[in-house]
């Protein structure tokens, strides 16, 4: 059968889909989208990243590589997806309508989006509100949609979804949590088989077991674990070295619930730290805990990462930190848990609110020699940041 067939059959078989929450949720969550359209003169949305579908309609998959658009009109949602895509559009998504185009001619698409764009957005000349830094969103479909839609406008919709991403609901915070019990777990797992001699795969495997034995779907980044002077390397990962005395050993984990990702960072050291090892350490808490202090609600992103900057001082000149004291978690896919764009960094000065949810990748690393990583994820109170994960702070000196 075709995938039109296939989509009718599979419609007629599972009328309502499998989702991870109420569908009520589901309708705050447009509604709250719907309404910052209206401030912005939007007639339709044209989204594309993967935890944006998943957020608006529960859209999941392993497949996030195609090319996904999702309409989002102010009284109807249209989902389309290649026919490798049509089990999950249907089966677990909450949309209007699920539109299907050949998978291996990714052009197709173009047309017939275009007579939907028209159809759903009620006007021949829409004003459509698309993301121009994702990489989600095909440089080809943009500009055969440009050629299709002459009288339309296309404009960049800025943070209007990620506002209302990062306030989370409480069954979002209960998955959350959830996550973050088994992360624990999983770099508890890992720690239990760090000593010299033991190959950096051993240790991601183990952190890996624990978190998909205790529950976790498909990671969005999967387990990060470097040794040695690599720990000074950002965004290195296993890759066969073997463990010695002496060596740092980062671990970076996330587990999953439902997309929802709360990462934790941890450090150890095989034998006996250096003293510039434990200054690291040492500054890494207190940019952590400076973050969480002045991360409150009402106060701005820009002021929370002023604070860390402020305990980063005394060694700024030797570490190298990425600059971003904290990110967005949220429902995410590969190849990140990052949820969002809106950061806790100096140059950001929009306003914090109750129950957003960052993770605090507090890494400090010192070039060719080795780093040191201790995080948190947290949300955002009246008070300061208050952790959801509960993680191990102390820098554990393994015995040879």
């Amino acid at each position: 059968m075709d995938y039109r067939t296939y989509r009718d059959k599979l419609q007629s078989k599972f009328p309502e889909p499998v989702l991870a929450f109420e569908p009520d949720e589901y309708e705050a969550r447009l509604a709250s989208v719907r309404r910052g359209m209206a401030e912005a003169g939007f007639d339709l949305l044209l989204l594309t990243e993967a935890g944006e579908l998943c957020y608006l309609t529960g859209y999941t998959t392993f497949e996030v590589s195609v090319q996904c658009v999702l309409l989002v009109a102010t009284d109807r949602t249209v989902l389309f997806v290649p026919a490798i895509e049509i089990g999950p559009a249907v089966y677990l998504s909450r949309v209007d309508e699920v539109i299907g185009y050949p998978w291996q001619a990714p052009e197709a698409v173009a047309g017939e989006l275009a007579v939907q764009v028209r159809r759903t957005a009620g006007t021949p000349a829409p004003r459509i509100g698309f993301n121009p830094w994702t990489g989600s969103f095909r440089p080809g479909l943009l500009s055969a949609l440009k050629n299709e839609l002459e009288a339309a406008t296309f404009t960049d919709f800025g943070a209007l979804i990620d506002r209302v991403r990062l306030v989370k609901s409480p069954a979002e915070l209960a998955y959350l949590s959830e996550s973050a019990a088994i992360t624990g777990a999983g770099l508890d797992a890992a720690a239990a088989v760090i000593r010299a001699g033991v190959v950096d795969h051993e240790i991601a495997r183990a952190g890996a077991s624990s978190m998909l034995g205790a529950g976790s779907e498909f990671m969005s980044m999967q387990p990060i674990v470097t040794t040695g002077a690599r720990s000074g390397i950002i965004h290195t990962n296993h890759a066969g070295y073997e463990v010695a005395s002496g060596d740092v050993v980062f671990t970076e984990f996330g587990a999953v619930r439902k997309r929802y990702t709360a990462p934790m960072m941890r450090t150890a050291v095989v034998g006996q730290a250096s003293a510039e090892i434990r200054e690291f350490h040492a500054i890494c808490l207190d940019v952590l805990e400076a973050v969480m202090s002045a991360a409150r609600a009402g106060s701005s992103f820009a002021s929370a990462a002023r604070a860390g900057e402020a305990a980063l001082a005394p060694i700024v000149d030797r570490a190298f930190f990425s600059g971003v004291f904290g990110y967005p978690v949220g429902a995410a896919f590969p190849p990140s848990w990052v949820a969002g764009s809106m950061f806790l960094a100096t140059d950001n000065e929009a306003v914090l609110e109750e129950d957003m949810v960052f993770h605090l990748p507090i890494c400090l690393r010192k070039p060719g020699e080795f780093g040191v990583g201790f995080s948190e994820t947290v949300r955002i109170t009246a008070t300061g940041a208050e952790r959801i994960t509960t993680n191990t702070l102390s820098l554990e000196e393994i015995s040879l």
